[in-house]
C-alpha cells in the first residue's frame, strides 16, 4: 500500500529530523507571538520557501538534463545518469523516499505541509481567523502561540 501524499516524506524521515523541524516551527510561532509586527515579513519568506518536492524536482531535472547532454555530446555512458535520476524520482513519488531526501531533510528542507503549518499558525496569531480567536489580548504570548499551533494542527 502506498503512503498518503501529504505525509509520505515525513513518514520516510527519521523521528529526530521530524522533531527538529517541528521544534523550528514552534520556535518561529513563539517568537512571532511576542513580535507580531514581524509576521507579515515571515509570511512573505514562507511564500518564497522551496519545499522538498520543488527542491527534488529542480535537482532531478538538472541532473537528468546534464546526463542527457553529456550522453549526446560526450559519451553515451552518461545516459545512465538520467536513468538513475528518473528511477529515484519515481521511487520518491511512490514511497516518499529516495537517496537525496534524508540529506535534504537534515538540511532543514521542509514539506509543503510543514510550511503550511507554520503559515497557518502565524495567520492565526495575526488574527486572520477571527472565528477561532477567543483569545483575549491580555493573554500571554505563550498561550496565544499554543492556541495558534493547535489551530494549525487541527
Amino acid at each position: 500500500m502506498l503512503p498518503a501524499t501529504a505525509s509520505r516524506v515525513e513518514n520516510a524521515t527519521s523521528n529526530a529530523v521530524n522533531r527538529r523541524i517541528a521544534a523550528g516551527i514552534e520556535a518561529s510561532v513563539r517568537h512571532h507571538a511576542g513580535h507580531p509586527e514581524q509576521i507579515g515579513r515571515r509570511l512573505d519568506d514562507l511564500d518564497r520557501e522551496w519545499d522538498v518536492e520543488r527542491t527534488l524536482e529542480a535537482n532531478a531535472a538538472t541532473l537528468a538534463l546534464t546526463g542527457t547532454l553529456l550522453g549526446a555530446f560526450v559519451d553515451r555512458r552518461f545516459l545512465v545518469l538520467p536513468a538513475l535520476v528518473t528511477g529515484f524520482l519515481l521511487q520518491h513519488a511512490l514511497q516518499g523516499w529516495c537517496p537525496p531526501v534524508p540529506i535534504l531533510r537534515r538540511l532543514g528542507v521542509r514539506t509543503a505541509t510543514e510550511i503550511e503549518r507554520e503559515r497557518t499558525a502565524l495567520k492565526a496569531l495575526r488574527g486572520d481567523f477571527k472565528s477561532l480567536d477567543g483569545t483575549a489580548p491580555e493573554e500571554s504570548a505563550a498561550k496565544r502561540a499554543c492556541q495558534a499551533l493547535a489551530a494549525a494542527n487541527a
